[in-house]
């Protein structure tokens, strides 16, 4: 997954942070307001784990400002990516008052770091229409343990292998954009290219070759994952 972070906790903001990259995600960061509003609307992510209370910008002595009216801007914008709250607000009134202006889910502090990883692939799934377990012929994709098998064999990939696959099998039969999935897998520091994405994607295919699932190339257009017919 693709994660915007924004937490003004410097100390919780590296813990989560750590936690979501050790299994595999990539993760942007932003500790005020203002930063976050550039993060998210340069680039796609697949989900945002959002504070409530922030700094309006990165200015000395900034004045607070709330995490739900960058939210509300998001969604009048039109912007559906899923957003899980994360506040020490929790009350009731306060819970109801963000999933009213489009949060996905909320999550009162302080929290468990594997309930946060599983919220966020519980409201990944609802978003993208995803299961737990995915299979096109012999190729299997468990979510939660984030493990590709062919039959009853470990598939092991390179991280950006890996990271390819799981976007074209959330869900399968979806054609990704080429831009989408080379935006997915860059970060602000290093950009992936076409052609970088291209050796991906033939390496991969090499290796479903006898898999029963197919790469497919929609010119033009992105990739496909599909059942060979």
């Amino acid at each position: 997954m693709r994660i915007l972070l924004i937490e003004d906790d410097t100390t919780l903001r590296n813990v989560v942070c750590q936690k979501l990259e050790g299994t595999g995600n990539r993760v942007d960061t932003a500790g005020d307001l203002a930063t976050a509003e550039h993060l998210w609307a340069v680039q796609a992510f697949d989900v945002v784990l959002l504070d409530l209370n922030l700094p309006a910008s990165t200015q000395i002595n900034a004045p607070m400002a709330s995490g739900l009216s960058l939210l509300k801007k998001m969604r009048v914008k039109g912007d559906r990516t899923p957003v899980l709250v994360l506040s020490a607000r929790n009350r009731t009134d306060e819970r109801i008052a963000g999933l009213d202006a489009g949060a996905d889910d909320y999550l009162g502090k302080p929290f468990e770091l594997n309930e946060v990883e599983a919220r966020l692939r519980a409201i990944l799934r609802r978003s993208q229409g995803a299961d737990d377990l995915t299979q096109i012929g012999q190729l299997k994709l468990n979510r939660p343990q984030r493990r590709f098998t062919l039959g009853d064999e470990a598939l092991q990939l390179p991280a950006r292998e890996f990271e390819v696959l799981w976007e074209l099998m959330s869900p399968p039969g979806r054609v990704i954009n080429k831009r989408n999935l080379s935006d997915k897998l860059s970060s602000f520091d290093e950009s992936l290219g076409d052609n970088a994405l291209e050796t991906f994607i033939s390496r991969l295919r090499r290796k479903l070759e006898t898999s029963g699932a197919v790469i497919r190339t929609l010119r033009g257009i992105g990739y496909v994952i599909e059942e060979e017919s």
